[in-house]
């Protein structure tokens, strides 16, 4: 079944769900990505963490 498109374009209710979509979507993705106990997990420690800027060696 093909919808047909008009010269006017959505309508305003058809936009709202299509923004709907794309954010939701959106919020899935940015919290996938930055999770921040994954995030953590997956940074490595560092083996030399340094010591403070007046530490005399």
């Amino acid at each position: 079944m093909e919808k047909k498109i008009s010269a006017v374009g959505i309508s305003r209710k058809e936009a709202l769900q299509r923004l709907g979509k794309y954010a939701a979507l959106t919020a899935v993705g940015t919290f996938l990505i930055l999770e921040p106990l994954k995030a953590a997990q997956a940074s490595p420690t560092p083996t030399d963490p340094g010591g403070g800027p007046f530490d005399i060696p």
